[in-house]
């Protein structure tokens, strides 16, 4: 029987959990898993008596974007096919930083009332949440890819316009490609 096991930090646990323990039963429910979840230490055993192993790790992913901060109904999108989680350490990113300046380096991604992660969501199409020390992601590979990129270029302090424009144009690159076929690579502007 496949078992991994996930930490998320205390005050997720009550999400993950949800009213009544209906979260919890529906992710156990759709991934065929069992989920056993210390609420004092915030670890979570996922195990699939009667499913693979590719399900027990679906199931952990959406523990963790759990944890990472998303809502369950977005965390769920990691039960769609070809659909991946992404966690970027902020502070692997900027290096090692005292609170006030990683406060200030989540705000880049953030923005203005959550106008550039908005942004990123919508040129990306990924899903994106800011947590303590972390940019989680969801999207497909590609998705992910675009939206990785452009977190990592905000956190070095690369401009807001400058970013969404390279989204925009690898956006339009990525529906030219499809519309074309696979192999035929998109002429750059």
């Amino acid at each position: 029987m496949p078992t991994l096991y996930v930490r998320i930090p205390e005050d997720r646990v009550g999400v993950l959990i949800g009213p009544g323990g209906r979260t919890c039963r529906d992710i156990a429910q759709r991934t065929a898993t069992d989920l056993h979840i210390d609420s004092e230490e915030g670890e979570v055993r996922v195990s699939g008596p009667d499913s693979g192993p590719a399900r027990v790790m679906q199931a952990r992913d959406i523990v963790l974007a759990i944890g990472r901060g998303f809502s369950p109904e977005r965390a769920k999108r990691l039960l769609r096919d070809n659909t991946y989680l992404g966690i970027l350490d902020i502070k692997f990113t900027t290096g090692k930083k005292e609170k006030a300046a990683l406060r200030r380096i989540r705000s880049r991604v953030i923005g203005t009332r959550g106008e550039a992660r908005s942004r990123i969501e919508q040129l990306s199409g990924c899903s994106v949440s800011v947590y303590g020390g972390t940019v989680a992601l969801i999207g497909q590979e590609d998705q992910l890819e675009r939206a990785t990129r452009a977190v990592e270029l905000l956190l070095r302090g690369s401009e807001h316009s400058t970013v969404f424009h390279m989204l925009a144009r690898l956006r339009r690159n990525a529906a030219v490609e499809e519309a074309m076929g696979p192999g035929v690579t998109p002429l750059e502007e």
